[in-house]
């Protein structure tokens, strides 16, 4: 896993999260306890801060970027970042959700409870409210989330978080292995 220290910072991982092998963090990078960061994912913060909270899964091929005249990018606890999202500049406050492929923009907000669909594009200084799905391109409320998303949303950090412990497990097996 590339670690690398951008302007004497250095990226700083909780010994409890999972990285996978091929993410890169660069510069002001702080990774919350029981997080996940999955193959492929790029957190850069060199020109801005990232924070990612605790119990966040952030899945396969997510890049996540910030802005130099505007703010860092800002992810809370238990929060769903899907396969080969964007998210740029913004904050995905607690239990929220964002779906493979989309792409969230500066200055915009998904709040706690709320889901941005796969492919959406939640454009600058947008709100996603609580308990709604949003979608499109550029993306707008669809309708209200059903119980089961609402269930989900809940349900998949919790799932990562033993996924990630079985990788860990895996490679404390491999390692001995290797001795």
């Amino acid at each position: 896993m590339p670690v690398i220290r951008y302007k004497n910072i250095r990226p700083k991982v909780h010994r409890s999260a999972y990285v996978a092998p091929g993410v890169s963090l660069i510069g002001d990078v702080v990774i919350g306890a029981r997080s996940s960061l999955w193959f492929g994912v790029v957190a850069r913060g060199d020109i801005n801060e990232i924070r990612i909270g605790q119990r966040t899964n952030i899945q396969d091929g997510t890049i996540i970027h910030v802005s130099s005249t505007g703010q860092g990018t800002y992810i809370g606890d238990s929060v769903t970042v899907g396969h080969m999202a964007v998210v740029h500049a913004c904050t995905l406050e607690d239990s929220s959700f964002v779906g493979i492929k989309a792409c969230v923009m500066d200055d915009a907000i998904v709040q706690s409870g709320a889901m941005v669909a796969a492919g959406a594009l939640v454009t600058p200084g947008k709100t996603v409210p609580s308990g709604e799905l949003w979608g499109g391109v550029p993306a707008r409320c669809i309708r209200p989330l059903n119980q089961e998303e609402i269930d989900m949303i809940q349900w998949i950090p919790e799932h990562y978080v033993e996924l990630a412990m079985n990788y860990f497990r895996q490679t404390e097996k491999d390692d001995h292995s290797n001795k």
